[in-house]
């Protein structure tokens, strides 16, 4: 239990007893809903993800009533879908040691010892419950020739746990997941909407009652009410412009909650995932992500020499660092994210990175392809091989993929408890959304794992605990409650003001401007100057934004413009939010190295990275600059009241 301020105290309500047991003593306890009730309530849910979409399935099963949200036109489009390499789950089917405790244990290292532990069990304990269910489902995973489930290596572990289906795991298990929620959509316990974005939470008498939407299509803005809301729309890496994630990905709803009174938690810590394409000139939208599954088989190496502009199949072995396994003999190449990815900085840092921008290194399949031949690689990362073909017109059978760390999946999200309610009673949240399970870096494979857990598994027993404890049903709500009028009147003439600036620039600048403030000072190297400097832009950049955006057309029409822009507007407070949160943070911490706080030797190595900073320039990423004539002087807007639950890990 940790005391914020005067008036907010955070209990995790964790459960008492060893931590093997909590799961199934708390569900001994708590309070169930029957199921003649479970009809008579109404349950929001935001987000057709892998955490949203079996959330909703599985709480239509039990009997309840559910509004389904989502901003595309389907939920197979979710962004759950680019979820490439595995799944993890601790069924120890290649006899190699592996255990509830092991997968413990690797997914709280993996998050740099800052996950909350009880949270990181459950879902260590539900992991094997997880490849059942989605096995019945009809999910494609791989298979060994005698039938059974195959696995492979993942990053962090020393056991193979990953499940997986080819170079498309995230795809297939949305694909199961969208046959359950279907299934009660075609029952009539689901309703759907589609192209719908979230952009407040109503509450009444200080519960979550209900969500105002934008119908994307139309313009209308839409209020819906409900008993409980659940929200399960990922996370925000698109702040950085750049990232893996797609373009459409955002922090809006999460964002809006945080207004209403939903604490923030560990918002600094994003995960730069090691293998992505690099960025190749100013008109990408968005990075690539080459799984990390492909790290399995792939060697990561640089030249020996720096500046080597030699073709890599030019340089011999001899002269090849394969950094990884000479400094990290026990994993090599299957080192934790946020190793590989600092690793990847400090070689192009130095001098030693490859392609036209220095700014990549190498990850090789020959040897793979000599021991196992090509068709067995073709066989496992075959899309992903094309992938990349595709993207670079390079052939990675012939010559080594180029790979370079990029913002991926966020830590941070809003708090919850062990229950995974946000501190405003009756908003739960789940996957992405949430801080809880992963800390400060996540290990690979336990992205898919944390969604469908919390959907599948812990949401239909800990819903039913508030929903029964709560007086919702002998207080019902609707739509025309004063909350949601004077909800609708503000969403409505924020949206207004929006399309009736009169700015000269684009939304497109100052997202990209926004993202290259974050990434060159609340990336992987960071620094109290830098953090301070980065503060100060942001709320200059804010101020600029609501003076000077141009978005134009019209609020009750179709309008992309509209849409980015409320995005990128949340996106400038969160921003804050992120550099202060690092500020606050005296410590390196998963993928962030923080300059000051180091031992002689590291700072020592630390200053010779600067010089060779210096010599290349950008020692972040090669990012061309928008032109700006914008005041950077700070503003005197705040950002909202919460800021100080980022230094809250529990």
């Amino acid at each position: 239990m940790v005391k914020v301020a005067e008036e907010t105290i955070l209990d995790a309500r964790i459960p008492e007893g060893p931590i093997e047991s909590k799961w199934s003593n708390h569900k001994n306890h708590i309070n169930l809903v029957s199921p003649a009730n479970k009809r008579k309530y109404t349950v929001i849910v935001v987000g057709t993800g892998l955490a949203g979409g079996s959330a909703a399935a599985s709480l239509a099963e039990l009997g309840y009533n559910v509004l389904n949200f989502c901003i595309q036109d389907t939920p197979r489009r979710a962004h759950s879908v680019a979820a490439q390499g595995g799944i993890n789950a601790a069924k120890n089917y290649q006899n190699d040691g592996d255990s509830v405790w092991r997968l413990f244990y690797d997914t709280v290292k993996g998050g740099d010892f800052r996950s909350r532990e009880a949270n990181v069990y459950r879902l260590s304990e539900l992991s094997s419950n997880i490849i059942d269910q989605c096995a019945a489902q009809g999910v494609p995973f791989a298979r060994e020739y005698g039938g059974t489930l195959a696995n492979r290596s993942f990053g962090g572990a020393q056991v193979s746990r990953t499940f997986y289906a080819r170079g498309q795991t995230g795809q297939q298990l949305l694909l199961g997941c969208y046959t359950a929620l279907m299934r009660q959509v075609d029952a009539g316990r689901v309703k759907l909407f589609s192209r719908r974005e979230m952009l407040d939470l109503v509450l009444v008498d200080g519960r979550a009652r209900g969500i105002v939407c934008r119908n994307l299509i139309t313009g209308e803005i839409e209020s819906y009410a409900g008993d409980a809301v659940l929200l399960a729309t990922g996370g925000y890496s698109t702040a950085f412009f750049l990232s893996t994630n797609a373009v459409n990905s955002n922090v809006t709803a999460a964002w809006r909650c945080h207004k209403r009174g939903a604490l923030f938690a560990n918002p600094c810590y994003t995960q730069i995932h090691p293998t992505c394409i690099p960025l190749a000139g100013e008109s990408q939208s968005k990075l690539t992500l080459m799984s990390e599954s492909l790290r399995n088989d792939g060697r990561v190496w640089v030249p020996k020499k720096k500046g080597d502009a030699r073709a890599p199949r030019d340089i011999p072995a001899e002269e090849r660092d394969y950094y990884l396994e000479r400094i990290y003999p026990a994993f090599g190449n299957l080192v934790p994210r946020d190793i590989a990815s600092r690793a990847a900085k400090r070689m192009c840092d130095s001098g030693f990175g490859v392609g036209r921008s220095g700014y990549a290194v190498y990850l090789d399949f020959a040897s793979a392809i000599d021991r196992l031949g090509r068709e067995t690689v073709r066989e496992r990362y075959g899309n992903l091989f094309d992938m990349y073909h595709e993207i670079t017109d390079e052939n990675p059978y012939e010559t080594p993929m180029r790979i370079y760390p990029a913002p991926h999946y966020t830590m941070g999200g809003l708090w919850v408890d062990y229950n995974l309610m946000s501190t405003i009673p009756g908003l739960h949240v789940l996957g992405e959304a949430n801080f809880s399970d992963h800390g400060a870096n996540r290990l690979g494979a336990s992205a898919l794992m944390q969604g469908l857990a919390d959907g599948y598994f812990v949401i239909p027993y800990t819903l039913g605990d508030y929903l029964a404890s709560s007086r919702v049903l002998n207080d019902k709500v609707t739509t025309d409650h004063p909350a949601f009028k004077a909800s609708v009147a503000a969403v409505a003439e924020q949206t207004r003001r929006l399309v009736g600036s009169g700015g000269k620039r684009t939304v497109h600048q100052f997202h990209w401007e926004l993202g290259r403030i974050l990434w060159d000072h609340v990336g992987m190297s960071r620094n109290e100057k830098g953090l301070q400097q980065a503060i100060s832009e942001i709320r200059g950049l804010r101020e600029e934004f609501w003076k000077d955006v141009k978005v134009g057309g019209k609020d009750a029409d179709f309008n992309k413009n509209l849409e980015f822009a409320g995005r990128v507007a949340d996106f400038m407070e969160l921003g804050e939010l992120l550099a202060l949160d690092a500020l606050h943070r005296k410590e390196s911490c998963g993928g962030h190295f923080r300059e000051e706080y180091q031992s002689p030797r590291a700072k020592r190595c630390a200053t010779t990275k600067t010089s060779a900073m210096s010599a290349r320039g950008n020692g972040q990423a090669i990012r061309p600059s928008l032109s700006s004539t914008r005041n950077t002087s700070s503003s005197t807007t705040s950002i909202s009241h919460s800021a100080a639950i980022s230094k809250v890990k529990q």
